[in-house]
């Protein structure tokens, strides 16, 4: 067996807002692999600012797992633990050689094109005219659910637009979540969480920075708005501290991003562990190109959760790699008839 890894660099259509400022381009690192004139494809879905695994040696260590691709794929799974993003490459990587169809690494109804995936529709940071815009085209696109990032404008201005959406469409019609990545300071968190809960949102995304966890469990146990923990999972690596993490802050839900807490192996533990303390999980992707969402959106299928996931479109790029998948109707799909086009 041999293998290689190639990098490509994204580039946004539209400069992308968070709360950690504006994203232009993203880097897609993929692991190849030959043998027997099979070969195999998996993206390590590395973030540069947010990834535990966004370290100097990163490309280094690609090239070790390269070279060293002879030890298989458990063993070098246990030995990048600190490198989740590349975990969950390895194991796409392997799960793709081993398929008759490299691209189609969980077959089920979802990747026969006969069920699809419920998933959220993401609205990015901007002035209020640009996240208007956005909120109307993700509702005529029949998303029943979105995500809003909050956090960078003037928070009144936020609200003022969650109250416009409202005012249109109730609770029953659409349902919001929104996502502050940390912004809000512990001070004054609770209160904002408050008037956030009048609008009759689903959730708020990791309210306050990671890593204050009696802050956090305090927010967790008074707010009136469920709370979802997602970068607080980022750099958590044994059952034994998710454990600590899950029954310390005691929170409503947890966000899974395969590519940050060592891919499906790691997605697995979350879930027993959050199942195991009575909370609610959904799946994330992390701005992956279409074969890292490919991959997350099939094992996705497999967990038959009954709410919508925060999986992207892949429409996001000027030069993403041709897929399968699409959406129909606020929901991801899988075209068998559709042509991969893997020639980087």
């Amino acid at each position: 067996m041999k293998a290689h890894y190639k990098k490509h660099i994204l580039e946004f259509k539209t400069p992308s807002g968070t709360s950690r400022g504006i994203l232009k381009t993203k880097e897609a690192w993929f692991i190849v692999l030959e043998n027997n004139g099979e070969f195999g494809v998996g993206e390590c879905g590395m973030l540069r600012g947010l990834s535990i695994d966004d370290r100097p040696d990163f490309e280094q260590t690609l090239q070790w797992v390269c070279a060293n691709i002879h030890l298989g794929e458990q063993h070098l799974y246990d030995a990048l633990t600190e490198f989740p993003s590349i975990q969950m490459g390895l194991e796409i990587a392997f799960k793709s050689l081993a398929a008759p169809d490299p691209f189609q690494i969980y077959p089920s109804a979802f990747t026969k094109g006969e069920a699809s995936i419920a998933i959220n529709g993401l609205i990015w940071m901007g002035d209020k005219a640009f996240m208007s815009k956005q909120i109307t085209t993700k509702l005529n696109e029949g998303f029943g659910c979105i995500k809003m990032k909050i956090g960078a404008i003037n928070f009144d201005t936020e609200l003022a637009l969650l109250k416009s959406i409202r005012q249109e469409f109730s609770a029953s019609e659409i349902e919001i979540r929104v996502d502050a990545n940390g912004a809000f300071n512990p001070k004054n968190a609770l209160e904002k969480l408050k008037r956030l809960s009048d609008l009759d949102l689903h959730s708020i995304e990791q309210p306050i920075a990671v890593k204050q966890w009696d802050q956090m469990a305090y927010l967790c146990e008074k707010s009136p708005l469920d709370i979802a923990l997602d970068e607080e999972l980022i750099g958590v690596f044994s059952n034994q501290s998710k454990q600590a993490l899950l029954q310390h802050i005691k929170p409503q839900y947890i966000i899974l991003k395969p590519s940050f807490i060592g891919g499906f192996k790691g997605s697995d533990s979350w879930i027993e562990l959050s199942q195991a303390n009575n909370i609610q999980w959904w799946i994330t992707s992390a701005l992956e190109s279409n074969v890292g969402l490919n991959a997350i959106s099939q094992y996705t299928f497999t967990k038959n959760s009954t709410l919508p996931q925060g999986l992207g479109t892949g429409s996001l790029y000027t030069n993403n790699i041709a897929s399968a998948l699409q959406i129909t109707k606020g929901t991801l799909c899988y075209n068998p008839t559709k042509k991969w086009n893997f020639n980087l």
